[in-house]
């Protein structure tokens, strides 16, 4: 039989064993804009998050209708992270209508923008994530703010920050790799909505569409006609349709203009899980594939 002071020893020794540990803490309920902010999210936050996605796979996060049920994921969430330069539009009325109490984590802060000139103003181009340079920067800002959120598990989410960097200047040295092969005249091809000019400006690759930066916007007539004459003038020779948006425009443009099909691309939105682009790093390494392979046939 265990003495009664045999017992307190017990209780004692085991009080002070959990008074030196370390704090555990409950998985972060986390929400993210759309899917590839998600994944990244997800990849950082490892076991220590739970991540929603408002924006779902295949999804356009430009013309997005949230749902009750995506202001009832606001409103439960620890962290909301957004990518943040007008790319969510939608995301005050949201946060009004859920009642959620925080202020979202803008994940493209401190990334090295590119404006351009739209309907005679300058506007900045929210798709910073086509290139995994800018996507360090959201891994550093997504580190901070899980670990500012759940400070007992930022050794880990520090961790994952780093391992998920190197893959990040892999899927970089990759793309540099195949494009590098390309004769610069020959890189260029046709796309739905201009949201390749991050990828563009780092592996000197030029994108020409019908439409803007957002899948909102309209093409008149006399610009599609501008942009057919142009195709033809630098003989662009294939064109992609987007997984997230209408394919009509791109492909009139195209049928105008001769140009060849070369397959879907994956911008502003995963795949769903059986898809080739369920994951950031495979979305990238199809859409080098794809383009690099069109590329390489033209020539």
């Amino acid at each position: 039989m265990i003495s009664k002071r045999l017992l307190l020893s017990i209780t004692l020794c085991a009080s002070t064993m959990a008074a030196t540990l370390p704090a555990s803490a409950e998985t972060l309920k986390v929400v993210a804009s759309f899917t590839v902010l998600a994944d990244v999210v997800k990849q950082v936050g490892g076991d220590h998050v739970h991540v929603t996605s408002l924006v779902g796979p295949n999804g356009d996060p430009h013309e997005f209708e949230p749902s009750p049920a995506n202001a009832r994921n606001l409103k439960e969430a620890n962290v909301v992270f957004v990518s943040g330069e007008g790319l969510e539009g939608w995301m005050d009325r949201l946060i009004s209508a859920s009642g959620y109490q925080g202020k979202p984590v803008v994940a493209s802060d401190g990334v090295t923008l590119r404006t351009m000139e739209e309907d005679g103003k300058t506007i900045t181009d929210p798709h910073v994530w086509n290139s995994p340079v800018n996507v360090k920067v959201w891994v550093a800002n997504i580190a901070k703010a899980l670990a500012a959120a759940d400070p007992a598990d930022a050794g880990a989410f520090d961790n994952n920050a780093k391992a998920y960097t190197a893959k990040l200047d892999a899927l970089d040295a990759y793309a540099r790799s195949a494009f590098d092969k390309i004769p610069e005249d020959r890189r260029k091809v046709l796309t739905s909505h201009d949201a390749f000019g991050y990828f563009g400006r780092e592996y000197g690759v030029s994108f020409l569409a019908p439409i803007g930066i957002s899948t909102e916007s309209e093409a008149s007539a006399a610009e599609v006609a501008k942009l057919i004459e142009q195709i033809k003038q630098e003989r662009v020779k294939t064109y992609f349709f987007e997984n997230s948006n209408d394919p009509r425009l791109v492909r009139q443009v195209a049928k105008a203009t001769g140009a060849e099909p070369g397959g879907e691309l994956y911008v502003e939105s995963l795949s769903d899980a059986k898809g080739p682009a369920p994951t950031y790093e495979k979305m990238f390494r199809f859409n080098v594939d794809q383009i690099a392979a069109a590329m390489r046939k033209s020539s």
